[in-house]
Order: C-alpha cells, then sequence, then structure tokens
C-alpha cells in the first residue's frame, strides 16, 4: 500500500534526535544578564552546530558582542514562494531556584513532560522548526526558499528581529511562522506593546519644609491615577477582544529618592509602563495622551515632566482565510485529525516587528502552554513537540509549491 503524502513527508522526521537536540537546548542557561557577562551565545551555537551537521551554511550574524542571531537559507532545487521560521534563543532568568520543584536546566523528562526553564519558551518551538525543515528538505519536495531564523533578545527590546529585517532577510517573503507556544492553537492576532518611562524632576527639599521646594513623588502618584482612569476608559469604549481580551495599562517599576534620606525630598521619581493593546487602540493618540497628561501634572506640581517611549511595538492581525493560516490550520488538522482552536497571543512576539517593518502576514503557532511562559516549573509534553514539528513540514510544504 502506497503510503499518503502525509506520511511519506512525516517519515524523514527524526522525533527521537528532535527531543535529544531541545533537550540540550533546555540545558543551556541562555539568559541575557549584562551584570554577569551571560548572553544567547551557547544556546546560538548549538543551532549552528546542528545546522552545520545537516549540511547547512548557517549565517552567524552578532547583534551585540556574545550575542548572535543564527540564519539558515534553503533553496529548494525549483523557484517558488520565501517563508520563514522564526524563533528566538533567550530566556528570561529562572528566578529564585527555590520556587522550583527540579532543576530549571536539567531538561529531563519525565511522565512525558520535557523540564525546564525555555522548555515551552520557546526551545521546543526552535527545535521543531530546524528538524521539519529538515525532513522537508530531506523529501526532496522544497521548493523555492525556507529561513529559519534563531535570533536574540526576544525577552528585551527584540533587537535580534529588529537587526534580522533591517538587513534584508524578510525581504520578499509570503509571510512568517512565529514558533512560540500557543497550546496548539493558530494565532492569528497578538497584543501590541508600548513601553513608557515617565519621568518627574523637582527640587528638593527638608521633608519639614516641603514647600520649599518641589517634590515629584505626587506627581508619580497622579501620572499613576491616570494610567488606572485611562485603561478603564479605553476599557470601557472598546470591550474585549473575543481572541485578545482587554487593553492593559501596567506599572512595573517606581523608583524615587533614598530610604537613607528620609527627611529629604527627592530630586526625580519616575514610573515606568508596559502597555499591552489590541487591534483597534491607536498608539500614537494613548502616547499623545500620556504626554499632555505629564505636561499638566508637571506645571501643577511645579516639576519638569517628560516621557521615553523605549519600544513601540503593534498588535497583529491576519485574516483566517489567508494562505497562511489555511495551511496551518489543514496541516494541524491531518496531524490531529481535528481543525485547531484559532486563538490570541497575550503577550508579543517577534512577530510584531516582522509585521511592522517588514509588512508580513504572521501567525503564532508552537508547542507549550500558552500561560506557563516564565513561570517556574517550567515544561512542556514531549507529544506537543513533535506534533508541531509534523504540522509545521506540512504546513511549509503546502505553501512551498513551485512557481507555476
Amino acid at each position: 500500500m502506497q503510503p499518503s503524502p502525509s506520511n511519506r513527508f512525516l517519515e524523514h522526521l527524526d522525533t527521537e534526535a528532535l527531543i535529544g537536540f531541545v533537550q540540550h537546548l533546555v540545558q543551556i542557561r541562555s539568559v541575557n544578564d549584562p551584570l554577569v557577562g551571560a548572553t544567547e551565545d551557547a544556546a546560538a551555537q548549538a543551532v549552528v552546530e546542528i545546522a552545520k551537521s545537516f549540511g547547512w551554511e548557517p549565517i552567524v550574524e552578532y547583534v551585540q558582542p556574545g550575542r548572535p542571531n543564527v540564519i539558515v537559507q534553503l533553496k529548494g532545487e525549483q523557484p517558488g514562494p520565501h517563508l520563514i521560521f522564526e524563533g528566538h534563543t533567550d530566556v528570561v532568568s529562572e528566578g529564585d531556584r527555590n520556587l522550583w520543584s527540579f532543576d530549571p536546566y536539567g531538561g529531563d523528562i519525565v511522565d512525558g513532560q520535557l523540564r525546564g526553564r525555555g522548555a515551552a519558551d520557546m526551545k521546543s518551538g526552535l527545535g521543531a522548526m530546524l528538524y521539519a525543515a529538515r525532513a522537508l528538505e530531506q523529501s526532496g519536495e522544497l521548493a523555492g526558499s525556507l529561513t529559519l531564523a534563531a535570533l536574540v533578545d526576544e525577552e528585551g527590546l527584540m533587537l535580534g528581529v529588529k537587526d534580522f529585517v533591517a538587513k534584508g532577510y524578510a525581504d520578499g517573503a509570503i509571510g512568517a511562522i512565529v514558533c512560540e507556544p500557543e497550546a496548539g492553537e493558530v494565532c492569528t492576532t497578538q497584543k501590541g506593546a508600548i513601553r513608557l518611562e515617565v519621568r518627574f524632576r523637582g527640587r528638593i527639599a527638608h521633608g519639614a519644609m516641603p514647600d520649599q521646594g518641589a517634590n515629584p513623588i505626587p506627581a508619580v502618584a497622579d501620572i499613576l491615577a491616570f494610567a488606572k482612569h485611562t485603561e478603564r476608559r479605553l476599557r470601557r469604549e472598546y470591550g474585549a477582544d473575543p481572541l485578545l481580551g482587554t487593553i492593559s495599562i501596567t506599572p512595573t517599576a517606581l523608583t524615587a529618592g533614598s530610604r537613607i534620606q528620609m527627611n529629604l525630598t527627592p530630586p526625580i521619581a519616575t514610573a515606568d509602563f508596559d502597555i499591552r493593546t489590541t487591534p483597534p487602540i491607536d498608539h500614537t493618540t494613548l502616547i499623545a495622551a500620556f504626554r499632555h497628561e505629564v505636561r499638566a501634572i508637571a506645571n501643577a506640581s511645579g516639576t519638569s515632566g517628560e516621557i521615553e517611549v523605549i519600544d513601540d511595538r503593534p498588535p497583529t492581525s491576519v485574516t483566517k482565510e489567508g494562505p497562511l493560516v489555511q495551511a496551518m490550520v489543514e496541516a494541524h488538522r491531518q496531524v490531529y485529525g481535528e481543525a485547531p482552536a484559532y486563538g490570541g497571543v497575550p503577550g508579543t512576539t517577534d512577530g510584531t516587528i516582522l509585521f511592522r517593518d517588514a509588512k508580513l502576514p504572521v501567525v503564532v503557532y508552537g508547542p507549550g502552554g500558552k500561560w506557563i511562559a516564565h513561570q517556574a516549573d517550567e515544561y512542556v509534553n514531549v507529544s506537543e513537540i513533535i506534533g508541531a514539528a509534523k504540522v509545521y513540514l506540512l504546513a511549509a510544504r503546502a505553501l512551498l509549491r513551485p512557481t507555476q
């Protein structure tokens, strides 16, 4: 009996080697921490080594010292479209190890779960996309070109993907599949992100004579109140997105003064905000509202105020009827025997930059729970890693057809 096309392609997928490679990646602590000189370099070099073992010629682009993007460009024998698989090599810190019930960098497998920091976010997706690409190449059915991007700094300011786009690696692509953990959902949308720092500068004074200076701390309290009011207003106006939920404006850091000088008002106070938006929210208008309020507060308090926009990434959205989404839906159906759920990314991914700067449609799909990222006791089911690799393989094969 002749195997079905799906089975014929899937038999080239080395699932045992895939799982071993993901374990190896998880065992590498690829946290970017300038204070101790830690970077993603070792994880990136592991990608380089596996790529070379496949006979590929990986491109290594250092975005910052010790922080390399790894890019592989596979070319088919026949002309066709250009598709991108994207993932990142950095992980967030494990935090307090006492909160973990196992070694965060053990990479062991217990009861079908591969455990450790980055197991879900997103070394499983990274490994799955590499082995899926290898299987497609070995099948002899690769047409056009497939770019594999293992990038740095997704957990930071996304310097890796910004460099990737700026150097033209995304040019001409029909779209990108971002291999982040989304519990098997085909995510057609994701929230945008604005990172703001608000600073008020005052004049120091004795704590017993505050009127002789200008205390910036009450000004920060006022901007916090404005942020909460704005969040409530926008939630009333726009409601909840069916896939993403509501906008959030979250203060994440406050700085002012020193506990050593409790009788001295500080010269400066700051508030940092992590703002997550849904597609109807206009970022320019929202940032302008913050600027206007900061000026008003500064004028009323006798301080000077300023805003720094540290990052501004838009929400993304792609139609369910588009070829990228339909290829993922059909590939999932072939692997799992049922259609996947559509979803939205609760955070943001490198896909926001591919969408904003390269103007690409983006779908996010990958192994691991969508809510487990950055938590202690992170894990991913081994079966999900294998399933995602199969879906990537079948979707890429469907999208990379020879040009007629």
